[in-house]
């Protein structure tokens, strides 16, 4: 029986734990799983970049640098070829959609695409107040740079699945993932807002189904991702049960992601995500 985490990182990824690769797989063994997928955050254009209203720190904290995709390549081929006998090593990237930027994200895809057999396609920032802004940074980043600028979570919603919806049907190229990840990241800060109706209900909801139907008809994947069920602030996977459940009932296939960027963070969640398969 196939047992896959569809979603980790490495001691490459510069806001993880830089705890080795190496320990992270054998842990997943140990762990039974049989597939594991590496998919690292790649570097972002530097036109993009420029146009984060966030610090230059901060935004060095997002992804690789270009200095270091060819390592990560060689370092995640390396893995594959070192534990073949035990466990499938799946390699790829978390790409950022990132509107306007398509031909940029094209052009690393057609690059490097050929060293890829998975990937996850993932949307970490909105336009908000002064530029583009981190959708998960911290609550208070959040507040400051998300909801001010919308003015209430069903703003803040309706703008993150249309760009969802977005990135399902942009033209990335062949070897664009066919995984969207943690679909509901913008509920990561929703008990922060303790006056604020935060669910995805409603018209959110409602926008959702029609996603998720799509979803199914584009024939893609939805990453199952664990890591909410540990963050403060959210307390459940993304997506939540509820909305995970459609997906089942549309037939669409949801992968396990642990999201791991720690040794710690490998198998969290796995048995509630089969509990509800």
């Amino acid at each position: 029986m196939k047992k896959w985490d569809g979603h980790t990182h490495t001691e490459f990824c510069p806001h993880g734990s830089g705890d080795l690769v190496e320990t992270m797989i054998e842990k997943a063994i140990g762990l039974g799983f049989t597939d594991y997928s590496i998919t690292e955050h790649p570097p972002m254009p530097a036109a993009f970049e420029r146009e984060i209203a966030n610090s230059p720190e901060d935004v060095a904290t997002a992804a690789l640098r270009w200095d270091q995709l060819d390592a990560y390549f060689k370092k995640a081929h390396e893995m594959k070829q070192k534990y073949k006998d035990q466990i499938r090593i799946h390699v790829g990237l978390e790409v950022d959609f990132l509107p306007g930027f398509e031909a940029d994200t094209r052009a690393l895809l057609r690059e490097y695409g050929s060293q890829m057999d998975d990937g996850v396609l993932s949307l970490h920032f909105m336009p908000g107040v002064g530029g583009w802004r981190f959708i998960d940074f911290s609550a208070t980043d959040f507040e400051a740079g998300i909801w001010k600028h919308y003015g209430s979570f069903a703003a803040i919603q309706k703008a993150y699945y249309g760009i969802i919806r977005e990135s399902l049907f942009a033209d990335l190229g062949p070897a664009k993932p066919r995984r969207l990840g943690h679909i509901s990241l913008c509920q990561k800060f929703q008990h922060y807002f303790k006056n604020e109706q935060t669910a995805v209900t409603g018209a959110a909801r409602d926008q959702v189904s029609q996603l998720l139907k799509e979803v199914k008809d584009q024939q893609y994947q939805l990453d199952w991702n664990t890591a909410g069920l540990y963050k403060e602030f959210c307390q459940e996977t993304y997506p939540p049960l509820d909305i995970a459940q459609v997906a089942q009932s549309f037939g669409i296939e949801l992968i396990y992601g642990s999201d791991s960027h720690a040794l710690g963070d490998i198998g969290r969640g796995y048995n509630y995500y089969e509990k509800h398969q």
